[in-house]
């Protein structure tokens, strides 16, 4: 079977083929093209968990700070918050050159997590900053939950 179907039936054996060619040194036989974008795709998907754990935190952050009556309904909010940082932290420990790319992902994210939070709490998206109003230590930090004051 051709690399490359197998690259389309199975990505997975596919994968293990490519690393018998390599641990081989079998260079002329490696699938070059499927393999770099599986490498990039890699990457991309790194960031793109980093982006979705600081989208559903951030939202997380801004009801706690925008809605401090709901937080004594129940422990849900808190929760979430506790383990989006647990997995944001776990993510980093893999990624940690994400780790130095925080506040330009912040910013990139923020609005979707504004748009969540003005959905969910219903209230108007002009309650909440134009700008991330925590910073990335803030947002990691265990101990940090805004105060509504």
């Amino acid at each position: 079977m051709m690399a490359t179907s197998l690259y389309e039936t199975d990505l997975y054996a596919w994968s293990q083929r490519q690393v018998e060619l390599l641990r081989a040194e079998d260079f002329v036989e490696v699938d070059w093209n499927h393999l770099i974008e599986e490498i990039d795709s890699l990457g991309i998907n790194q960031l793109n968990e980093v982006e979705s754990r600081l989208i559903k935190l951030i939202m997380h952050l801004l009801k706690w700070h925008y809605q401090p009556e709901k937080r004594k309904t129940g422990r849900s909010w808190y929760l979430t918050i506790v383990h989006q940082r647990v997995r944001l932290e776990r993510v980093l420990g893999k990624a940690p050159s994400l780790r130095a790319r925080l506040p330009e992902i912040i910013g990139d994210v923020y609005p979707s997590a504004v748009k969540l939070a003005a959905a969910e709490t219903r209230l108007p998206r002009t309650t909440f900053p134009s700008q991330c109003p925590y910073s990335p230590t803030q947002i990691l930090d265990d101990e940090f939950f805004p105060s509504s004051e």
